[in-house]
């Protein structure tokens, strides 16, 4: 289910929101590269001012709307980068086939925003960037699968899926830069959302 065999024109014809998502990260992350090398100015700052989620509890400062959209799309460093953009370009295909393009954007999006919103409780300051929270509603979106329409996956990737969870619950703990309240919402989102798209949508049967 998770092993990708399809070639660049077929990624690009069967999965045109994942398509567009990951287009999204790379000209983010090279524009602000750019923008950086050109200014002199550090690109972290860069994205802290153009886009990133920023929130100064001590000061009362709330992030402007739109940041919790855009900050979804920007990333620390190439490695954060590499890491959401590999797990988007792996996992989140089959649930795009699944919802259909349009309700998976839905959720992917919602997914972003609620990781903000979670992290907007946040005890402290916080500059935050990154797809993880949104990566983060996919994966609760398949989890609302292995509990509720447990047919829907195969044996191996509900391994896979369990491993990934266990690895990103300790990864999330064992990094303090590691934003988990996003992780948390974004987890929370996605489940929510799938739950709405079948229980709403298509009823409760099983």
């Amino acid at each position: 289910m998770f092993l990708r065999y399809e070639s660049f024109r077929e990624y690009i014809r069967f999965y045109p929101v994942n398509t567009v998502v990951l287009a999204l990260l790379a000209a983010a992350h090279a524009g602000f590269a750019l923008y950086a090398w050109m200014t002199g100015t550090p690109a972290w700052a860069l994205k802290q001012e153009y886009g990133g989620f920023l929130l100064v509890r001590e000061a009362d400062i709330i992030p402007e709307y739109w940041r919790y959209i855009t900050s979804v799309f920007l990333h620390a460093d190439f490695g954060h980068l590499l890491f959401n953009a590999f797990a988007i370009f792996v996992f989140a295909p089959p649930l795009e086939r699944a919802l259909g393009s349009f309700r998976y954007a839905a959720l992917f999006l919602f997914s972003g925003i609620m990781g903000n919103i979670f992290t907007n409780f946040y005890a402290g300051p916080v500059a935050s960037v990154g797809a993880s929270g949104a990566v983060y509603g996919v994966f609760g979106a398949y989890v609302f699968y292995m509990l509720f329409r447990r047919g829907a996956l195969d044996f191996a990737s509900k391994r896979t899926l369990q491993t990934m969870l266990i690895v990103g619950v300790l990864y999330s703990i064992a990094i303090p830069q590691i934003n988990y309240f996003a992780h948390l919402g974004g987890f929370v989102g996605g489940l929510v959302m799938n739950a709405l798209y079948t229980w709403v949508l298509h009823g409760r049967t099983r």
